[in-house]
């Protein structure tokens, strides 16, 4: 006796995806089921369901749908063809990092396909092994500038940097927990005014914490009178402010901070800061060089 096949709900769990995504791709591409059971509930066979396989691997990693849909259809000629998806124009369905390591492209096509689980876990991963700052910078910080690069170019993809960006923030406030005993004086962690982006100012925290240094960490959009609040509450002995975005980058919030005995060192990272900086005031171009500015400060060269 024939198998009765599968129904749109029983592919949609073995795929990962939803019965709706299937009559999605069954309308718009042609690529659905081929049989119909005795009540004409349309139903997958083998080679139905082999065909979806191929299609939604290829849109994990970077194929947009309608290309992966003929490729499926294809066989196993089209399915060479594909093994690199190309771009299509500015848009497409992946991010412009051909030339770089398999990991960082791999992270790229999961942040792509919103895939959780993939992301978190290469995150998590890169951050276990090699340590906050070299998965900063050569994994996190790639993927976001080239998510960058394509919204400039497009006006899209706010949601996959929302994406990648809560993702990475949830697995670097697993390493950021304080450490249990410090002899230093803690650090203050804040973004401008008006300053949104706020993940750059969470690595850092949790860079520092691999080195045993306390962060206090205030957060996204911080007015100047919290800040100087902080600072008069806490006596830290470094003042970090991150700013983003040029009409962020009030020079006068760094000249404002209040002194001390001994007085906070102020440092300023990120590419929105006009320049000159106020005299005492030290930049910060990359994350490495945040850590080992704080380090100093605090006394904690190497």
């Amino acid at each position: 006796m024939e198998t009765p096949g599968l129904s749109v709900g029983a592919v949609a769990r073995r795929l990962g995806v939803s019965a709706s995504t299937l009559r999605t791709w069954d309308r718009r591409y042609g690529i659905g089921p081929s049989r119909r059971s005795e009540g004409s509930h349309r139903r997958y066979d083998a080679s139905d369901v082999a065909r979806l396989e191929v299609m939604h691997r290829l849109i994990l990693q970077g194929a947009p749908p309608g290309e992966a849909a003929r490729v499926a259809l294809g066989g196993e000629a089209g399915r060479e063809e594909a093994r690199e998806p190309r771009a299509h124009g500015a848009g497409g369905n992946r991010l412009a990092l051909s030339t770089a390591p398999a990991r960082t492209r791999g992270l790229a096509r999961a942040v792509m396909a919103l895939n959780g689980p993939v992301v978190t876990g290469t995150v998590r991963e890169a951050v276990a092994r090699d340590g906050v700052v070299r998965a900063w910078e050569e994994l996190i910080s790639p993927v976001l500038r080239s998510i960058g690069e394509r919204y400039a170019a497009t006006g899209e993809a706010v949601e996959i940097e929302h994406f990648l960006s809560n993702a990475a923030l949830a697995v670097l406030a697993e390493v950021t927990a304080p450490p249990p005993h410090t002899q230093t004086r803690p650090v203050l962690l804040a973004c401008a005014p008006e300053e949104q982006h706020s993940l750059p100012a969470y690595a850092l925290g949790a860079a520092l914490a691999e080195r045993g240094i306390a962060g206090r960490m205030l957060g996204a959009r911080v007015p100047e009178k919290a800040l100087r609040d902080a600072v008069e509450r806490i006596g830290p002995g470094a003042v970090f402010v991150w700013s983003q975005m040029p009409y962020t980058g009030d020079t006068g919030v760094l000249a404002r901070v209040p002194g001390g005995r001994p007085a906070p060192r102020v440092i300023a990272g990120g590419p929105g800061w006009a320049r000159p900086l106020p005299e005492g005031v030290r930049f910060a171009a990359s994350l490495p060089e945040a850590v080992e500015a704080v380090a100093e400060a605090l006394g904690m060269p190497g």
